[in-house]
């Protein structure tokens, strides 16, 4: 059954800022409910065509205080929370702000439950938010309780969402596919609109893949394996998102990776990542190619040694190949 094709809702520009060589807009709009999202528009300075565009998906992280901010610089300073997590998944880098740089209009979103789109604390519930208390830590900064709060406050999530006949997973996927069509309908955006992230980012790429035939080609990073690999392994690590209610009864997390060949799929597989055991991202890769069988040029999946990261040279190569398929 075809998707509406859903825009942002009541869409403002609330600020402009030029520097290091990027323009950027910060907009806000309503997807029909809570909080309005926050958004920024990156695209290179000077730029005066309309240029091939890029959602850029910010990961899950247990850090739900921050959203977009994770892999985009925009007006204000960056957080050191927020530098600590790029230097440890990112190589340091905002890679939403490089990819405008290298000739991208980037849309850089918080996602359902993150950022602008989080659950306010006190909005909790008093047993989830005990339960972040208990779990932060000692001393823990306004970010840090909010995130160990949120960790609990997802599976209430899910139920919710269940309860209303639907998934987590589907719920972020819309907003996703609202700023896909948002990206799209740019006069200064041409008719190419991919998608990138890392870890969770992945899973939000992945998702969009298979739910939009507007997508014109993505990339997932560090979110690949076989749900039979993780049974034994991490599963209190992930996310709803990675496992949305019933679908495991029809098909394998790679297999939603590929339902849309043969639309462009870049994955990228870390050797020793915490989160994706090494025989299962080798039994996905073989089951997308599989898939791909008859239009192999359209799938690349390629492996880096090193633990789950989107590093610079990963980075580059997920630029080249985006750039490749403009």
């Amino acid at each position: 059954m075809p998707v509406a094709v859903e825009l942002p809702a009541d869409l403002r520009v609330e600020r402009r800022w030029t520097r290091d060589g990027i323009v950027g807009e910060e907009l806000s709009y309503s997807v029909g409910f809570g909080p309005r999202t926050v958004a920024w528009l990156l695209r290179p300075a000077g730029a005066t065509r309309p240029l091939p565009g890029v959602l850029a998906l910010h990961g899950h992280d247990g850090n739900k205080y921050y959203g977009k901010e994770k892999i985009a610089d925009g007006p204000d300073p960056v957080p050191d929370f927020v530098a600590a997590g790029r230097s440890t998944y990112y190589e340091g880098r905002a890679f939403a702000n490089d990819l405008a740089r290298d000739g991208f209009a980037v849309l850089v979103t918080d996602a359902f439950a993150w950022g602008s789109r989080r659950f306010p604390l006190p909005e909790m519930p008093p047993r989830i938010q005990a339960l972040g208390n208990l779990s932060a830590g000692p001393n823990p900064g306004e970010a840090e309780l909010y995130n160990a709060a949120a960790s609990h406050h997802e599976h209430l999530l899910e139920k919710y969402c269940s309860l209303l006949g639907t998934t987590f997973a589907a719920v972020v996927a819309r907003e996703d596919r609202i700023a896909l069509n948002y990206l799209r309908s740019r006069p200064d955006t041409t008719d190419f609109v991919g998608s990138v992230g890392l870890s969770g980012g992945g899973c939000r790429s992945a998702l969009l893949q298979a739910s939009s035939d507007h997508l014109s080609a993505a990339v997932i990073v560090g979110m690949m394996g076989t749900y039979d690999s993780l049974l034994d392994h991490s599963v209190v690590d992930h996310t709803w998102m990675l496992m949305p209610a019933g679908f495991a009864r029809h098909a394998d997390w790679p297999d939603l990776a590929a339902c849309r060949t043969p639309a462009p799929l870049l994955v990228q597989y870390n050797r020793h990542d915490e989160l994706f055991p090494h025989a299962g991202a080798q039994a996905a890769h073989a089951r997308i190619t599989a898939h791909y069988a008859t239009s192999p040029s359209s799938y690349t999946g390629l492996f880096y040694d090193g633990p789950h990261k989107f590093d610079q040279v990963m980075q580059q190569a997920a630029t080249t190949w985006l750039h490749n398929q403009t």
